[in-house]
């Protein structure tokens, strides 16, 4: 089982704080959705969490059965699905998956060549990503995230760019795919995280 602790996380850039003096602890299985205003920060604590970047006070900790995880290896326990992540558009869909899944396995559940279908993309197996319109890129991103074999699963603004079969498609992949995972989800659409067991606001972390 994993865990991470938050422990007085704070940050800050120049003479704003972000967010201050946040506590907080997740175990495999428990999903959080971070709310708040635009601009307040939601996706800075997230790459907080994640270890992308460093927080101005306080520590986080990832903590297994082993021990502390030392920070330089906390990539290698999750995913990450958000819209400022690049697909590589060279690549076609096929090359892409064959590709991710050299670094990530998938889910025990699932064989590669499922993939395509349960994206809905099957039809577009060897077209560049560059000819994807943005909600197929979206579900694409999401896929990726959730059919990966990892303990946490990071989603920004899940439903972006989707359409109404398209949230209903990603309601029904959170809820066969992230049993046993931590979920952590940055959104200001409730049907984005709604299911989440914890809800923390930013503007009460100021």
């Amino acid at each position: 089982m994993l865990k991470i602790h938050l422990e007085e996380a704070s940050k800050r850039f120049q003479y704003e704080w972000i967010f201050r003096n946040l506590n907080l602890e997740l175990v495999s299985g428990h999903s959080l959705a971070i709310t708040g205003s635009n601009g307040s920060g939601k996706s800075t604590l997230l790459k907080c969490i994640a270890g992308a970047i460093p927080l101005t006070s306080g520590q986080i900790r990832y903590v297994d059965s082993n021990g502390q995880i030392p920070d330089s290896d906390w990539f290698s326990r999750l995913t990450l699905a958000a819209p400022y992540m690049e697909l590589p558009e060279e690549l076609s869909l096929r090359e892409l998956i064959q590709f991710h899944f050299k670094f990530k396995n998938q889910k025990s559940s699932i064989q590669l060549s499922d993939i395509p279908e349960l994206l809905y993309l099957d039809r577009h197996i060897e077209k560049q990503i560059a000819l994807f319109s943005s909600g197929m890129k979206q579900r694409l991103k999401l896929g990726l995230a959730l059919f990966s074999e990892s303990e946490v699963v990071f989603l920004d603004e899940p439903t972006s760019n989707l359409d109404k079969t398209g949230i209903a498609w990603y309601q029904e992949m959170i809820q066969r795919f992230t049993k046993d995972q931590i979920l952590i989800i940055c959104s200001n659409e409730p049907r984005e995280f709604e299911f989440c067991q914890q809800k923390i606001t930013l503007e009460d972390y100021k």
